[in-house]
């Protein structure tokens, strides 16, 4: 199944306190906007970095975007 980037990172929502990952999935499930069946790196990349969103840091979206490619691959 190829799901999009917002709901793998859905997975990471309830993690132990302090967990970047966790956070930055909960800060993307509040973020109304958020593309939620965009795929795409670049279009989702841009979107992180216009929105400049302390709990969403593009650090940690790269490392979440590393993982839901090895998952999903595209093809």
């Amino acid at each position: 199944m190829n799901r999009s980037f917002y709901r793998f990172v859905l997975s990471f929502r309830g993690g132990v306190k302090g967990d970047l990952n966790a956070l930055f999935a909960e800060s993307m499930f509040n973020d109304l906007s958020f593309p939620r069946e965009e795929k795409s790196f670049d279009t989702l990349s841009r979107y992180i970095e216009e929105k400049a969103d302390s709990q969403m840091p593009s650090a940690i979206f790269d490392e979440l975007y590393r993982l839901y490619e090895e998952r999903f691959p595209q093809q």
